[in-house]
């Protein structure tokens, strides 16, 4: 009865975790913030699931994933890349090295081995990270888009700030929790705000349809996002976590099209569940639509289980909805864990 009590909470800790950390510094109303909470202004319905649904969906089932999958990508990370080249390195799940010229940015760096508060029971990784942490280059920049325990690593972002001192990007909400760990080079952003990383180059932090929580105490206190790097001539969006909403259009529409939009496939099942947080595949093919991207690269599957989708079930869903959406199968890929894609020309 314990263990399944257990597994009821640490299972979805995308969405559930148990240790609080109440972090809110906001003080102002906005579209988004009601004083005392954020939320999603594209949702009528606040998505806020209880006890019930948590039930509800532990009842239905999960397939059975391998217990381990070798990894078979090939990694270049010295790759000559030009000023205004870029590589991407997808190393699993959210995180993926982005290589500029002179600068190298994480997203979402998550290289513990369980997605969850504690070390002996939560979403276990079913693949190793594509690249060891020790064969990392010099790190300058990592980028959090929200505070689930898939997504915000404390152990990982210790070791990263020990050893490199990057400055770590998080939502509005999040530094304390940092902070009380440690880690001080923290910029915090709300939505639509940026950084500059040199001339000409900067981050936004945009907007997702989403969630937070470390706890069961401080849901939403913190708010959650995506990222927009502009480097010279080159953009890259890295969407963090979403539901599919119109803030793909918007950011669009703000900030123009990406050459490429890293865009989560997996994590969608059931949908009564999900379909607010998680885009299933047809979603990010509307996604890849809606910014108008170059070229889309498929994340957030396969890695840890966190819903109820079978392991290669977002890769055959992908292929599909590109076929039934017009869209050309190069435009929208995935890479193997630890493969890196060069992109040379503009």
């Amino acid at each position: 009865m314990l263990n399944k009590i257990c597994k009821i909470f640490l299972h979805i800790f995308c969405l559930t975790p148990l240790i609080g950390c109440d972090g809110n510094e906001r003080k102002s109303r906005s579209d988004h913030f009601d004083g005392k909470k954020y939320y999603n202004p594209t949702l009528q319905k606040q998505f806020s699931p209880g006890l019930s649904d948590i039930y509800q969906m532990m009842r239905e089932g999960r397939p059975d994933w391998p217990d381990r999958i070798e990894n078979k990508g090939v990694s270049q990370l010295d790759a000559t890349l030009g000023p205004d080249g870029f590589s991407l390195t997808f190393v699993n799940h959210a995180t993926f090295l982005i290589q500029f010229a002179g600068v190298n940015v994480l997203t979402d760096p998550v290289w513990s081995e369980r997605a969850s508060p504690v070390s002996w029971i939560g979403p276990k990784r079913v693949r190793k990270p594509g690249i060891p942490i020790s064969k990392l280059p010099n790190i300058d920049l990592i980028l959090i888009s929200h505070n689930h325990y898939d997504h915000l690593d404390i152990k990982t972002l210790k070791l990263l700030s020990d050893k490199f001192n990057p400055v770590v990007v998080v939502p509005i909400g999040d530094k304390k929790l940092l902070n009380s760990v440690g880690i001080r080079n923290v910029k915090e952003l709300d939505w639509w705000e940026s950084i500059s990383m040199e001339e000409g180059s900067t981050i936004t932090f945009t907007p997702t349809q989403h969630s937070s929580a470390r706890g069961l105490f401080d849901r939403d206190k913190s708010l959650w996002g995506s990222y927009f790097i502009k480097y010279r001539q080159r953009s890259i969006y890295f969407g963090g976590d979403a539901g599919y909403s119109s803030h793909f259009s918007e950011t669009r529409k703000r900030l123009g099209p990406p050459d490429v939009a890293l865009l989560g496939i997996g994590a969608y099942a059931p949908r009564f569940f999900m379909k607010s947080i998680h885009m299933d595949p047809a979603e990010a093919v509307l996604a890849h639509k809606d910014l108008g991207a170059n070229q889309s690269v498929g994340m957030h599957f396969g890695t840890f289980q966190l819903s109820s989708e079978s392991f290669d079930q977002p890769l055959k869903e992908l292929g599909i909805a590109l076929l039934e959406q017009g869209v050309k199968e190069s435009a929208f890929t995935t890479l193997q864990d630890g493969e890196t894609r060069l992109f040379l020309n503009n």
